[in-house]
């Protein structure tokens, strides 16, 4: 069987949904047809992501996509409100931080300015000033801690969905099949294949599969820097509350915790072999994560584990950060992929710059050319220093 569409775009997840929407509601009047192999999500790399949305970046690039991002979150439910009803998103903003040690506090300082003259209202804090926002912190080995209180969290799985159905209201078609390659000859891009022999011709693809992002540009033989990479996230009670919401705070180990409901979650980036793999384990809270957390915050020593679960990274391993744009070896190729654990928070930036590049040729709201597939070629890497 063979179809016609205008556009295809392979992977479903948040950064897939967020292309169609702005497409669509930029005005895009073609066919866009979404692939997605998982109808249920349930390996998607959004709904098992830690919600986190900050503007606390060390680059310019995600600075400017982030402090975009946000306010499109803050907009979010009346944006993607159908027939009056709103997408809720469950948008905290209980804030971002950052703890660090001395080592660091000079960093932290150029962060805070570089933030600052795009916008960011961030603000370096004294170790004593921590306690006004987390008083159970314990601050002996600490200088100080970054902090945005415009920063904070939300529920991904409502964010994908949100976009999702609002792109199926302005006319996307999701297909739930797995694509199994896309199609190219001496002419250039033609479309996919599915894996049940299905062809779907246009003349753009839109590789937006996350962690399969490389596996299927490998079909034509277009290699992409990212790895798929575990992560696990552990959910927690404590026997004794905090005083106060916590916002997601970054210890200086990488450690990340924040509240879930009455619960809290926690997670680091524990070095894994690359591969997919859902499985998450117990023992990574007990040897890995509660160390740190009881040493930071003594309510955390009389910890019980809820639950758990692992998602995957679509790891860039050049300079963990996004691909965004054409191919240039291949007209009508485009990559959205590499997001690194950004995607979710990266996704209206994402999803707008498309748009515009895709129906006229050109960034307009946001400039993401830094973040093109050639960088690497051409030894411009975007060196992020806060990665989580």
């Amino acid at each position: 069987m063979q179809k016609k569409t205008d556009i295809i775009i392979v992977g479903g997840g948040v950064i897939g949904s967020s292309i169609a929407y702005n497409l669509l509601n930029d005005g895009y009047n073609g066919e866009i047809t979404i692939f997605e192999k998982d109808r249920l999500y349930e390996f998607s790399s959004t709904p098992r992501s830690a919600g986190g949305i900050r503007q606390l970046f060390t680059t310019a690039i995600n600075i400017q996509i982030s402090r975009y991002s946000l306010q499109k979150y803050k907009s979010f439910p009346e944006d993607m409100a159908i027939n009056g009803e709103k997408a809720e998103i469950d948008f905290k903003q209980r804030g971002y931080l950052f703890l660090t040690k001395n080592e660091t506090i000079n960093q932290l300082q150029k962060q805070m300015e570089l933030q600052r003259h795009y916008g960011v209202p961030s603000d370096l804090l004294t170790k004593e000033e921590l306690l006004t926002i987390i008083p159970e912190l314990t601050i002996d080995d600490l200088e100080g801690g970054l902090y945005c209180s415009e920063d904070g969290y939300l529920d991904p799985y409502s964010v994908m969905q949100g976009y999702a159905r609002k792109a199926k209201q302005l006319g996307a078609t999701y297909v739930f099949k797995e694509v199994d390659t896309i199609l190219r000859d001496e002419s250039g891009l033609f479309g996919i294949r599915l894996s049940n022999g299905d062809i779907y011709r246009s003349p753009i693809v839109i590789n937006s599969a996350g962690p399969w992002a490389k596996e299927l540009s490998d079909t034509i033989h277009l290699p992409l820097p990212i790895v798929p990479l575990k992560r696990q996230i552990i959910q927690f009670d404590i026997a004794k509350p905090l005083t106060n919401d916590l916002p997601l705070t970054v210890d200086p180990t990488g450690v990340y915790f924040r509240h879930e409901g009455n619960q809290l979650i926690s997670g680091f980036s524990e070095k894994v072999k690359p591969g997919i793999d859902f499985t998450w384990k117990r023992s990574f809270f007990m040897e890995q994560l509660w160390p740190i957390l009881a040493q930071r915050i003594s309510n955390f020593e009389q910890a019980k584990i809820g639950g758990g679960w692992a998602g995957m990274y679509s790891y860039n391993t050049e300079d963990q950060n996004a691909i965004i744009g054409e191919h240039p070896e291949l007209k009508g190729y485009y990559i959205a992929c590499g997001f690194s654990g950004h995607g979710m928070q990266q996704a209206p930036a994402i999803g707008k710059g498309l748009s515009e590049l895709i129906r006229t040729g050109h960034y307009e709201t946001l400039d993401l050319s830094p973040l093109c597939f050639e960088r690497f070629a051409e030894n411009r890497l975007i060196v992020e220093g806060a990665i989580v």
